[in-house]
């Protein structure tokens, strides 16, 4: 059991968690929740040890490992197979150590614990996590370097994920992930074995995956029993016992009060006033549970609303380099109050689309018809770094209506959520989810007929996303969005067009459909477009490039069976000569049986190891055809 009793932790002079206490069973599978900057990361600092707390203690079952999410990227030459493999220490210690002992007891004992922590099925259940997170099998045999910084955070969440700890801790896992991955993520933790505690903004992660909800507020740690669905039930119905409690109290006091005033100086009633004085001392205040409420998110109207279609697509091609269009014979209409959400795996084409609805990417071939005077509003999460850092919210704005007298310009930097002193706040002092919103009220800032959204969700938290689907639904023109927050999608969108095979179409199912459909390919098959620029295959036909490309992978994996088959032989013949010892069986049952154990483990490994060897054959083979 985690066990976390009265702690106090204080961050920069500020209390965070204030003696505060929770106990988290074996098993939970917990969602932590609560607004940005109140504490929730740190409590995750102080459960791993990396923070003292100021009072208190948390007690963690010696035996549990507890695994979370790395901070940095990993970078190297090796492939995201054996990066992910090695995060499972014991494994990786236990097979190095096998290919050196020679002690016939160590050796049981060491192909005993293989067997018992079925180490020989590793590669299939990293391969599968892989997968699971938008990895092909091609992805998995490269260099963890060649990747970018996105996708690697995938591979470690991947490590993460396959060293299956006692007390896994996941901060915000979805911020790497596109839908599909994190439709793959929330069915792999609800049905994750152990103890999990996630954070996240993700409602539906939290209303799929767990089981119990962990509230942070004010300092204070409230476990409740549910989903995220069930804890904004519980929660509104504690609010309002406890405000009725606290009016209840508060009239109690007053009435209290008012008998002292008026009878303190009476000699004949001054016992009867000293009692109400310690009544009210001992009378400890009960606060309201006040909400918070969440600023709203606004987008102005558009001046004028245009004739549909507002933007047509007739055959187009489009992408970075015209001999490899990522997206080929594009036809579509946009009207003026559609609202479409893109789904399909990251590298397939998503931002490359909405680049060319936003004019900002031109088509190598096919026509396409805008309305005259189309405005289109266009947020990207990468912006955040276009921002000046050394400037406030204000002097963004000020750009935008350099001749507007004082008052409008305070008045527009207060409607995109700045009011007063945090008009003039610096962007670098600003929060992931204030950055946010800036960007969304410069993007849309005169009025677009269109808004353009790629992944606006991160960084906002729950409330801040209700906020922004407000926002959408009541926004008259058209919505493009980008997200893998199916909240938002479900809330707002009222068609879906899968981006996959170079190609858009129309999905005609809602999103439970979808997840189905993701959850029962086994994982996704994301095609990095770096990919492309590492091909130095391109004056072949496409045929036999493909016919190459295929085989590469296979032909790994080949050679990995292969010598997975050596390395089992050689341990087989160890525990064979072990086994042959004179009086063996009659001296030392015991080890003898844990050797002919070790041995049966061995065999099967070798089983699996030949039936995999044999298949990638086969494929290879018929892949050279």
């Amino acid at each position: 059991m985690l066990s976390i009793s009265d702690i106090s932790v204080r961050i920069a002079g500020r209390l965070l968690i204030d003696n505060s206490s929770v106990q988290i069973v074996p098993g939970a599978r917990v969602g932590f929740v609560g607004r940005n900057g109140v504490g929730k990361s740190t409590l995750f600092h102080a459960i791993r040890g990396e923070l003292p707390t100021e009072s208190g203690t948390i007690t963690i079952p010696p035996r549990w490992r507890i695994g979370s999410l790395a901070q940095e990227a990993p970078d190297g030459p090796e492939s995201l197979i054996e990066v992910v493999l090695k995060a499972d220490l014991e494994r990786d210690a236990l097979l190095a150590e096998a290919e050196t002992a020679h002690d016939p007891s160590r050796i049981a004992d060491i192909q005993t614990r293989l067997v018992d922590i079925d180490a020989h099925s590793a590669p299939a259940r990293a391969a599968a996590i892989l997968s699971g997170l938008g990895f092909s099998t091609a992805d998995q045999a490269r260099s963890c370097s060649e990747f970018s910084g996105g996708w690697r955070m995938r591979v470690a969440l991947a490590a993460t994920l396959f060293s299956a700890p006692d007390l896994l801790l996941l901060d915000e896992p979805t911020n790497y992930l596109d839908l599909e991955g994190t439709l793959w993520l929330e069915d792999h933790l609800a049905n994750y074995p152990r103890t999990v505690i996630v954070i996240s903004h993700d409602r539906d992660l939290l209303d799929t995956s767990v089981d119990q909800i962990l509230h942070l507020d004010r300092g204070k740690l409230t476990l409740y029993k549910g989903t995220y669905s069930s804890f904004e039930e519980q929660r509104a119905t504690r609010e309002m016992l406890d405000a009725k409690h606290a009016k209840r109290q508060a009239d109690e006091r007053k009435r209290l009060q008012a008998f002292v005033d008026r009878f303190k100086a009476k000699a004949s009633k001054a016992r009867q006033a000293q009692s109400r004085v310690k009544m009210l001392e001992r009378m400890k205040p009960v606060t309201a549970l006040v909400t918070q409420d969440v600023r709203e998110i606004s987008f102005p109207v558009p001046e004028k609303m245009l004739s549909p279609p507002i933007i047509a697509v007739d055959n187009v091609s489009v992408g970075y380099d015209p001999k490899k269009p990522v997206l080929n014979r594009v036809t579509l209409r946009i009207d003026t109050d559609d609202r479409i959400a893109l789904l399909g795996s990251n590298g397939n084409g998503k931002s490359t689309l909405v680049k060319l609805l936003a004019n900002k990417l031109a088509p190598f071939s096919g026509h396409i018809t805008r309305a005259e005077k189309l405005s289109v509003g266009y947020f990207a999460q990468h912006q955040v770094d276009e921002l000046n850092l050394d400037g406030s919210a204000y002097d963004h704005v000020r750009k935008l209506m350099p001749d507007a007298p004082e008052s409008k310009v305070r008045a527009r930097v207060g409607a995109i959520g700045f009011s007063g002193k945090a008009g003039d706040t610096l962007v670098k002092s600003l929060s992931g989810g204030e950055k946010a919103r800036l960007l969304l009220g410069l993007a849309t800032f005169f009025g677009p007929n269109m808004i353009i959204l790629d992944e606006p969700t991160n960084h906002l938290d729950i409330d801040s996303r209700a906020a922004l689907a407000e926002a959408i639904n009541d926004f008259p023109g058209a919505v493009i969005m980008v997200s893998h927050d199916r909240y938002l999608i479900e809330a707002c969108a009222d068609q879906l067009w899968v981006v996959a095979d170079h190609a858009v179409t129309t999905y005609d199912g809602d999103l439970d459909d979808y997840r189905r459909m993701v959850l029962s390919a086994r994982g996704m098959r994301a095609s990095s477009r770096d990919r492309a620029d590492n091909d130095r295959g391109g004056g072949r036909d496409k045929p036999q490039r493909a016919r190459t490309e295929k085989r590469v992978p296979l032909k790994q994996k080949i050679s990995d069976a292969e010598a997975e088959i050596a390395r089992i032989n050689g341990i087989i013949a160890k525990i064979d000569t072990a086994l042959a010892l004179p009086d063996l069986f009659r001296r030392d049952p015991k080890q003898a049986a844990q050797l002919s154990k070790a041995r049966a483990g061995a065999e099967s490994a070798l089983q699996r190891a030949e039936e995999e060897w044999l298949a990638a054959s086969s494929q290879y083979d018929e892949a050279a055809g």
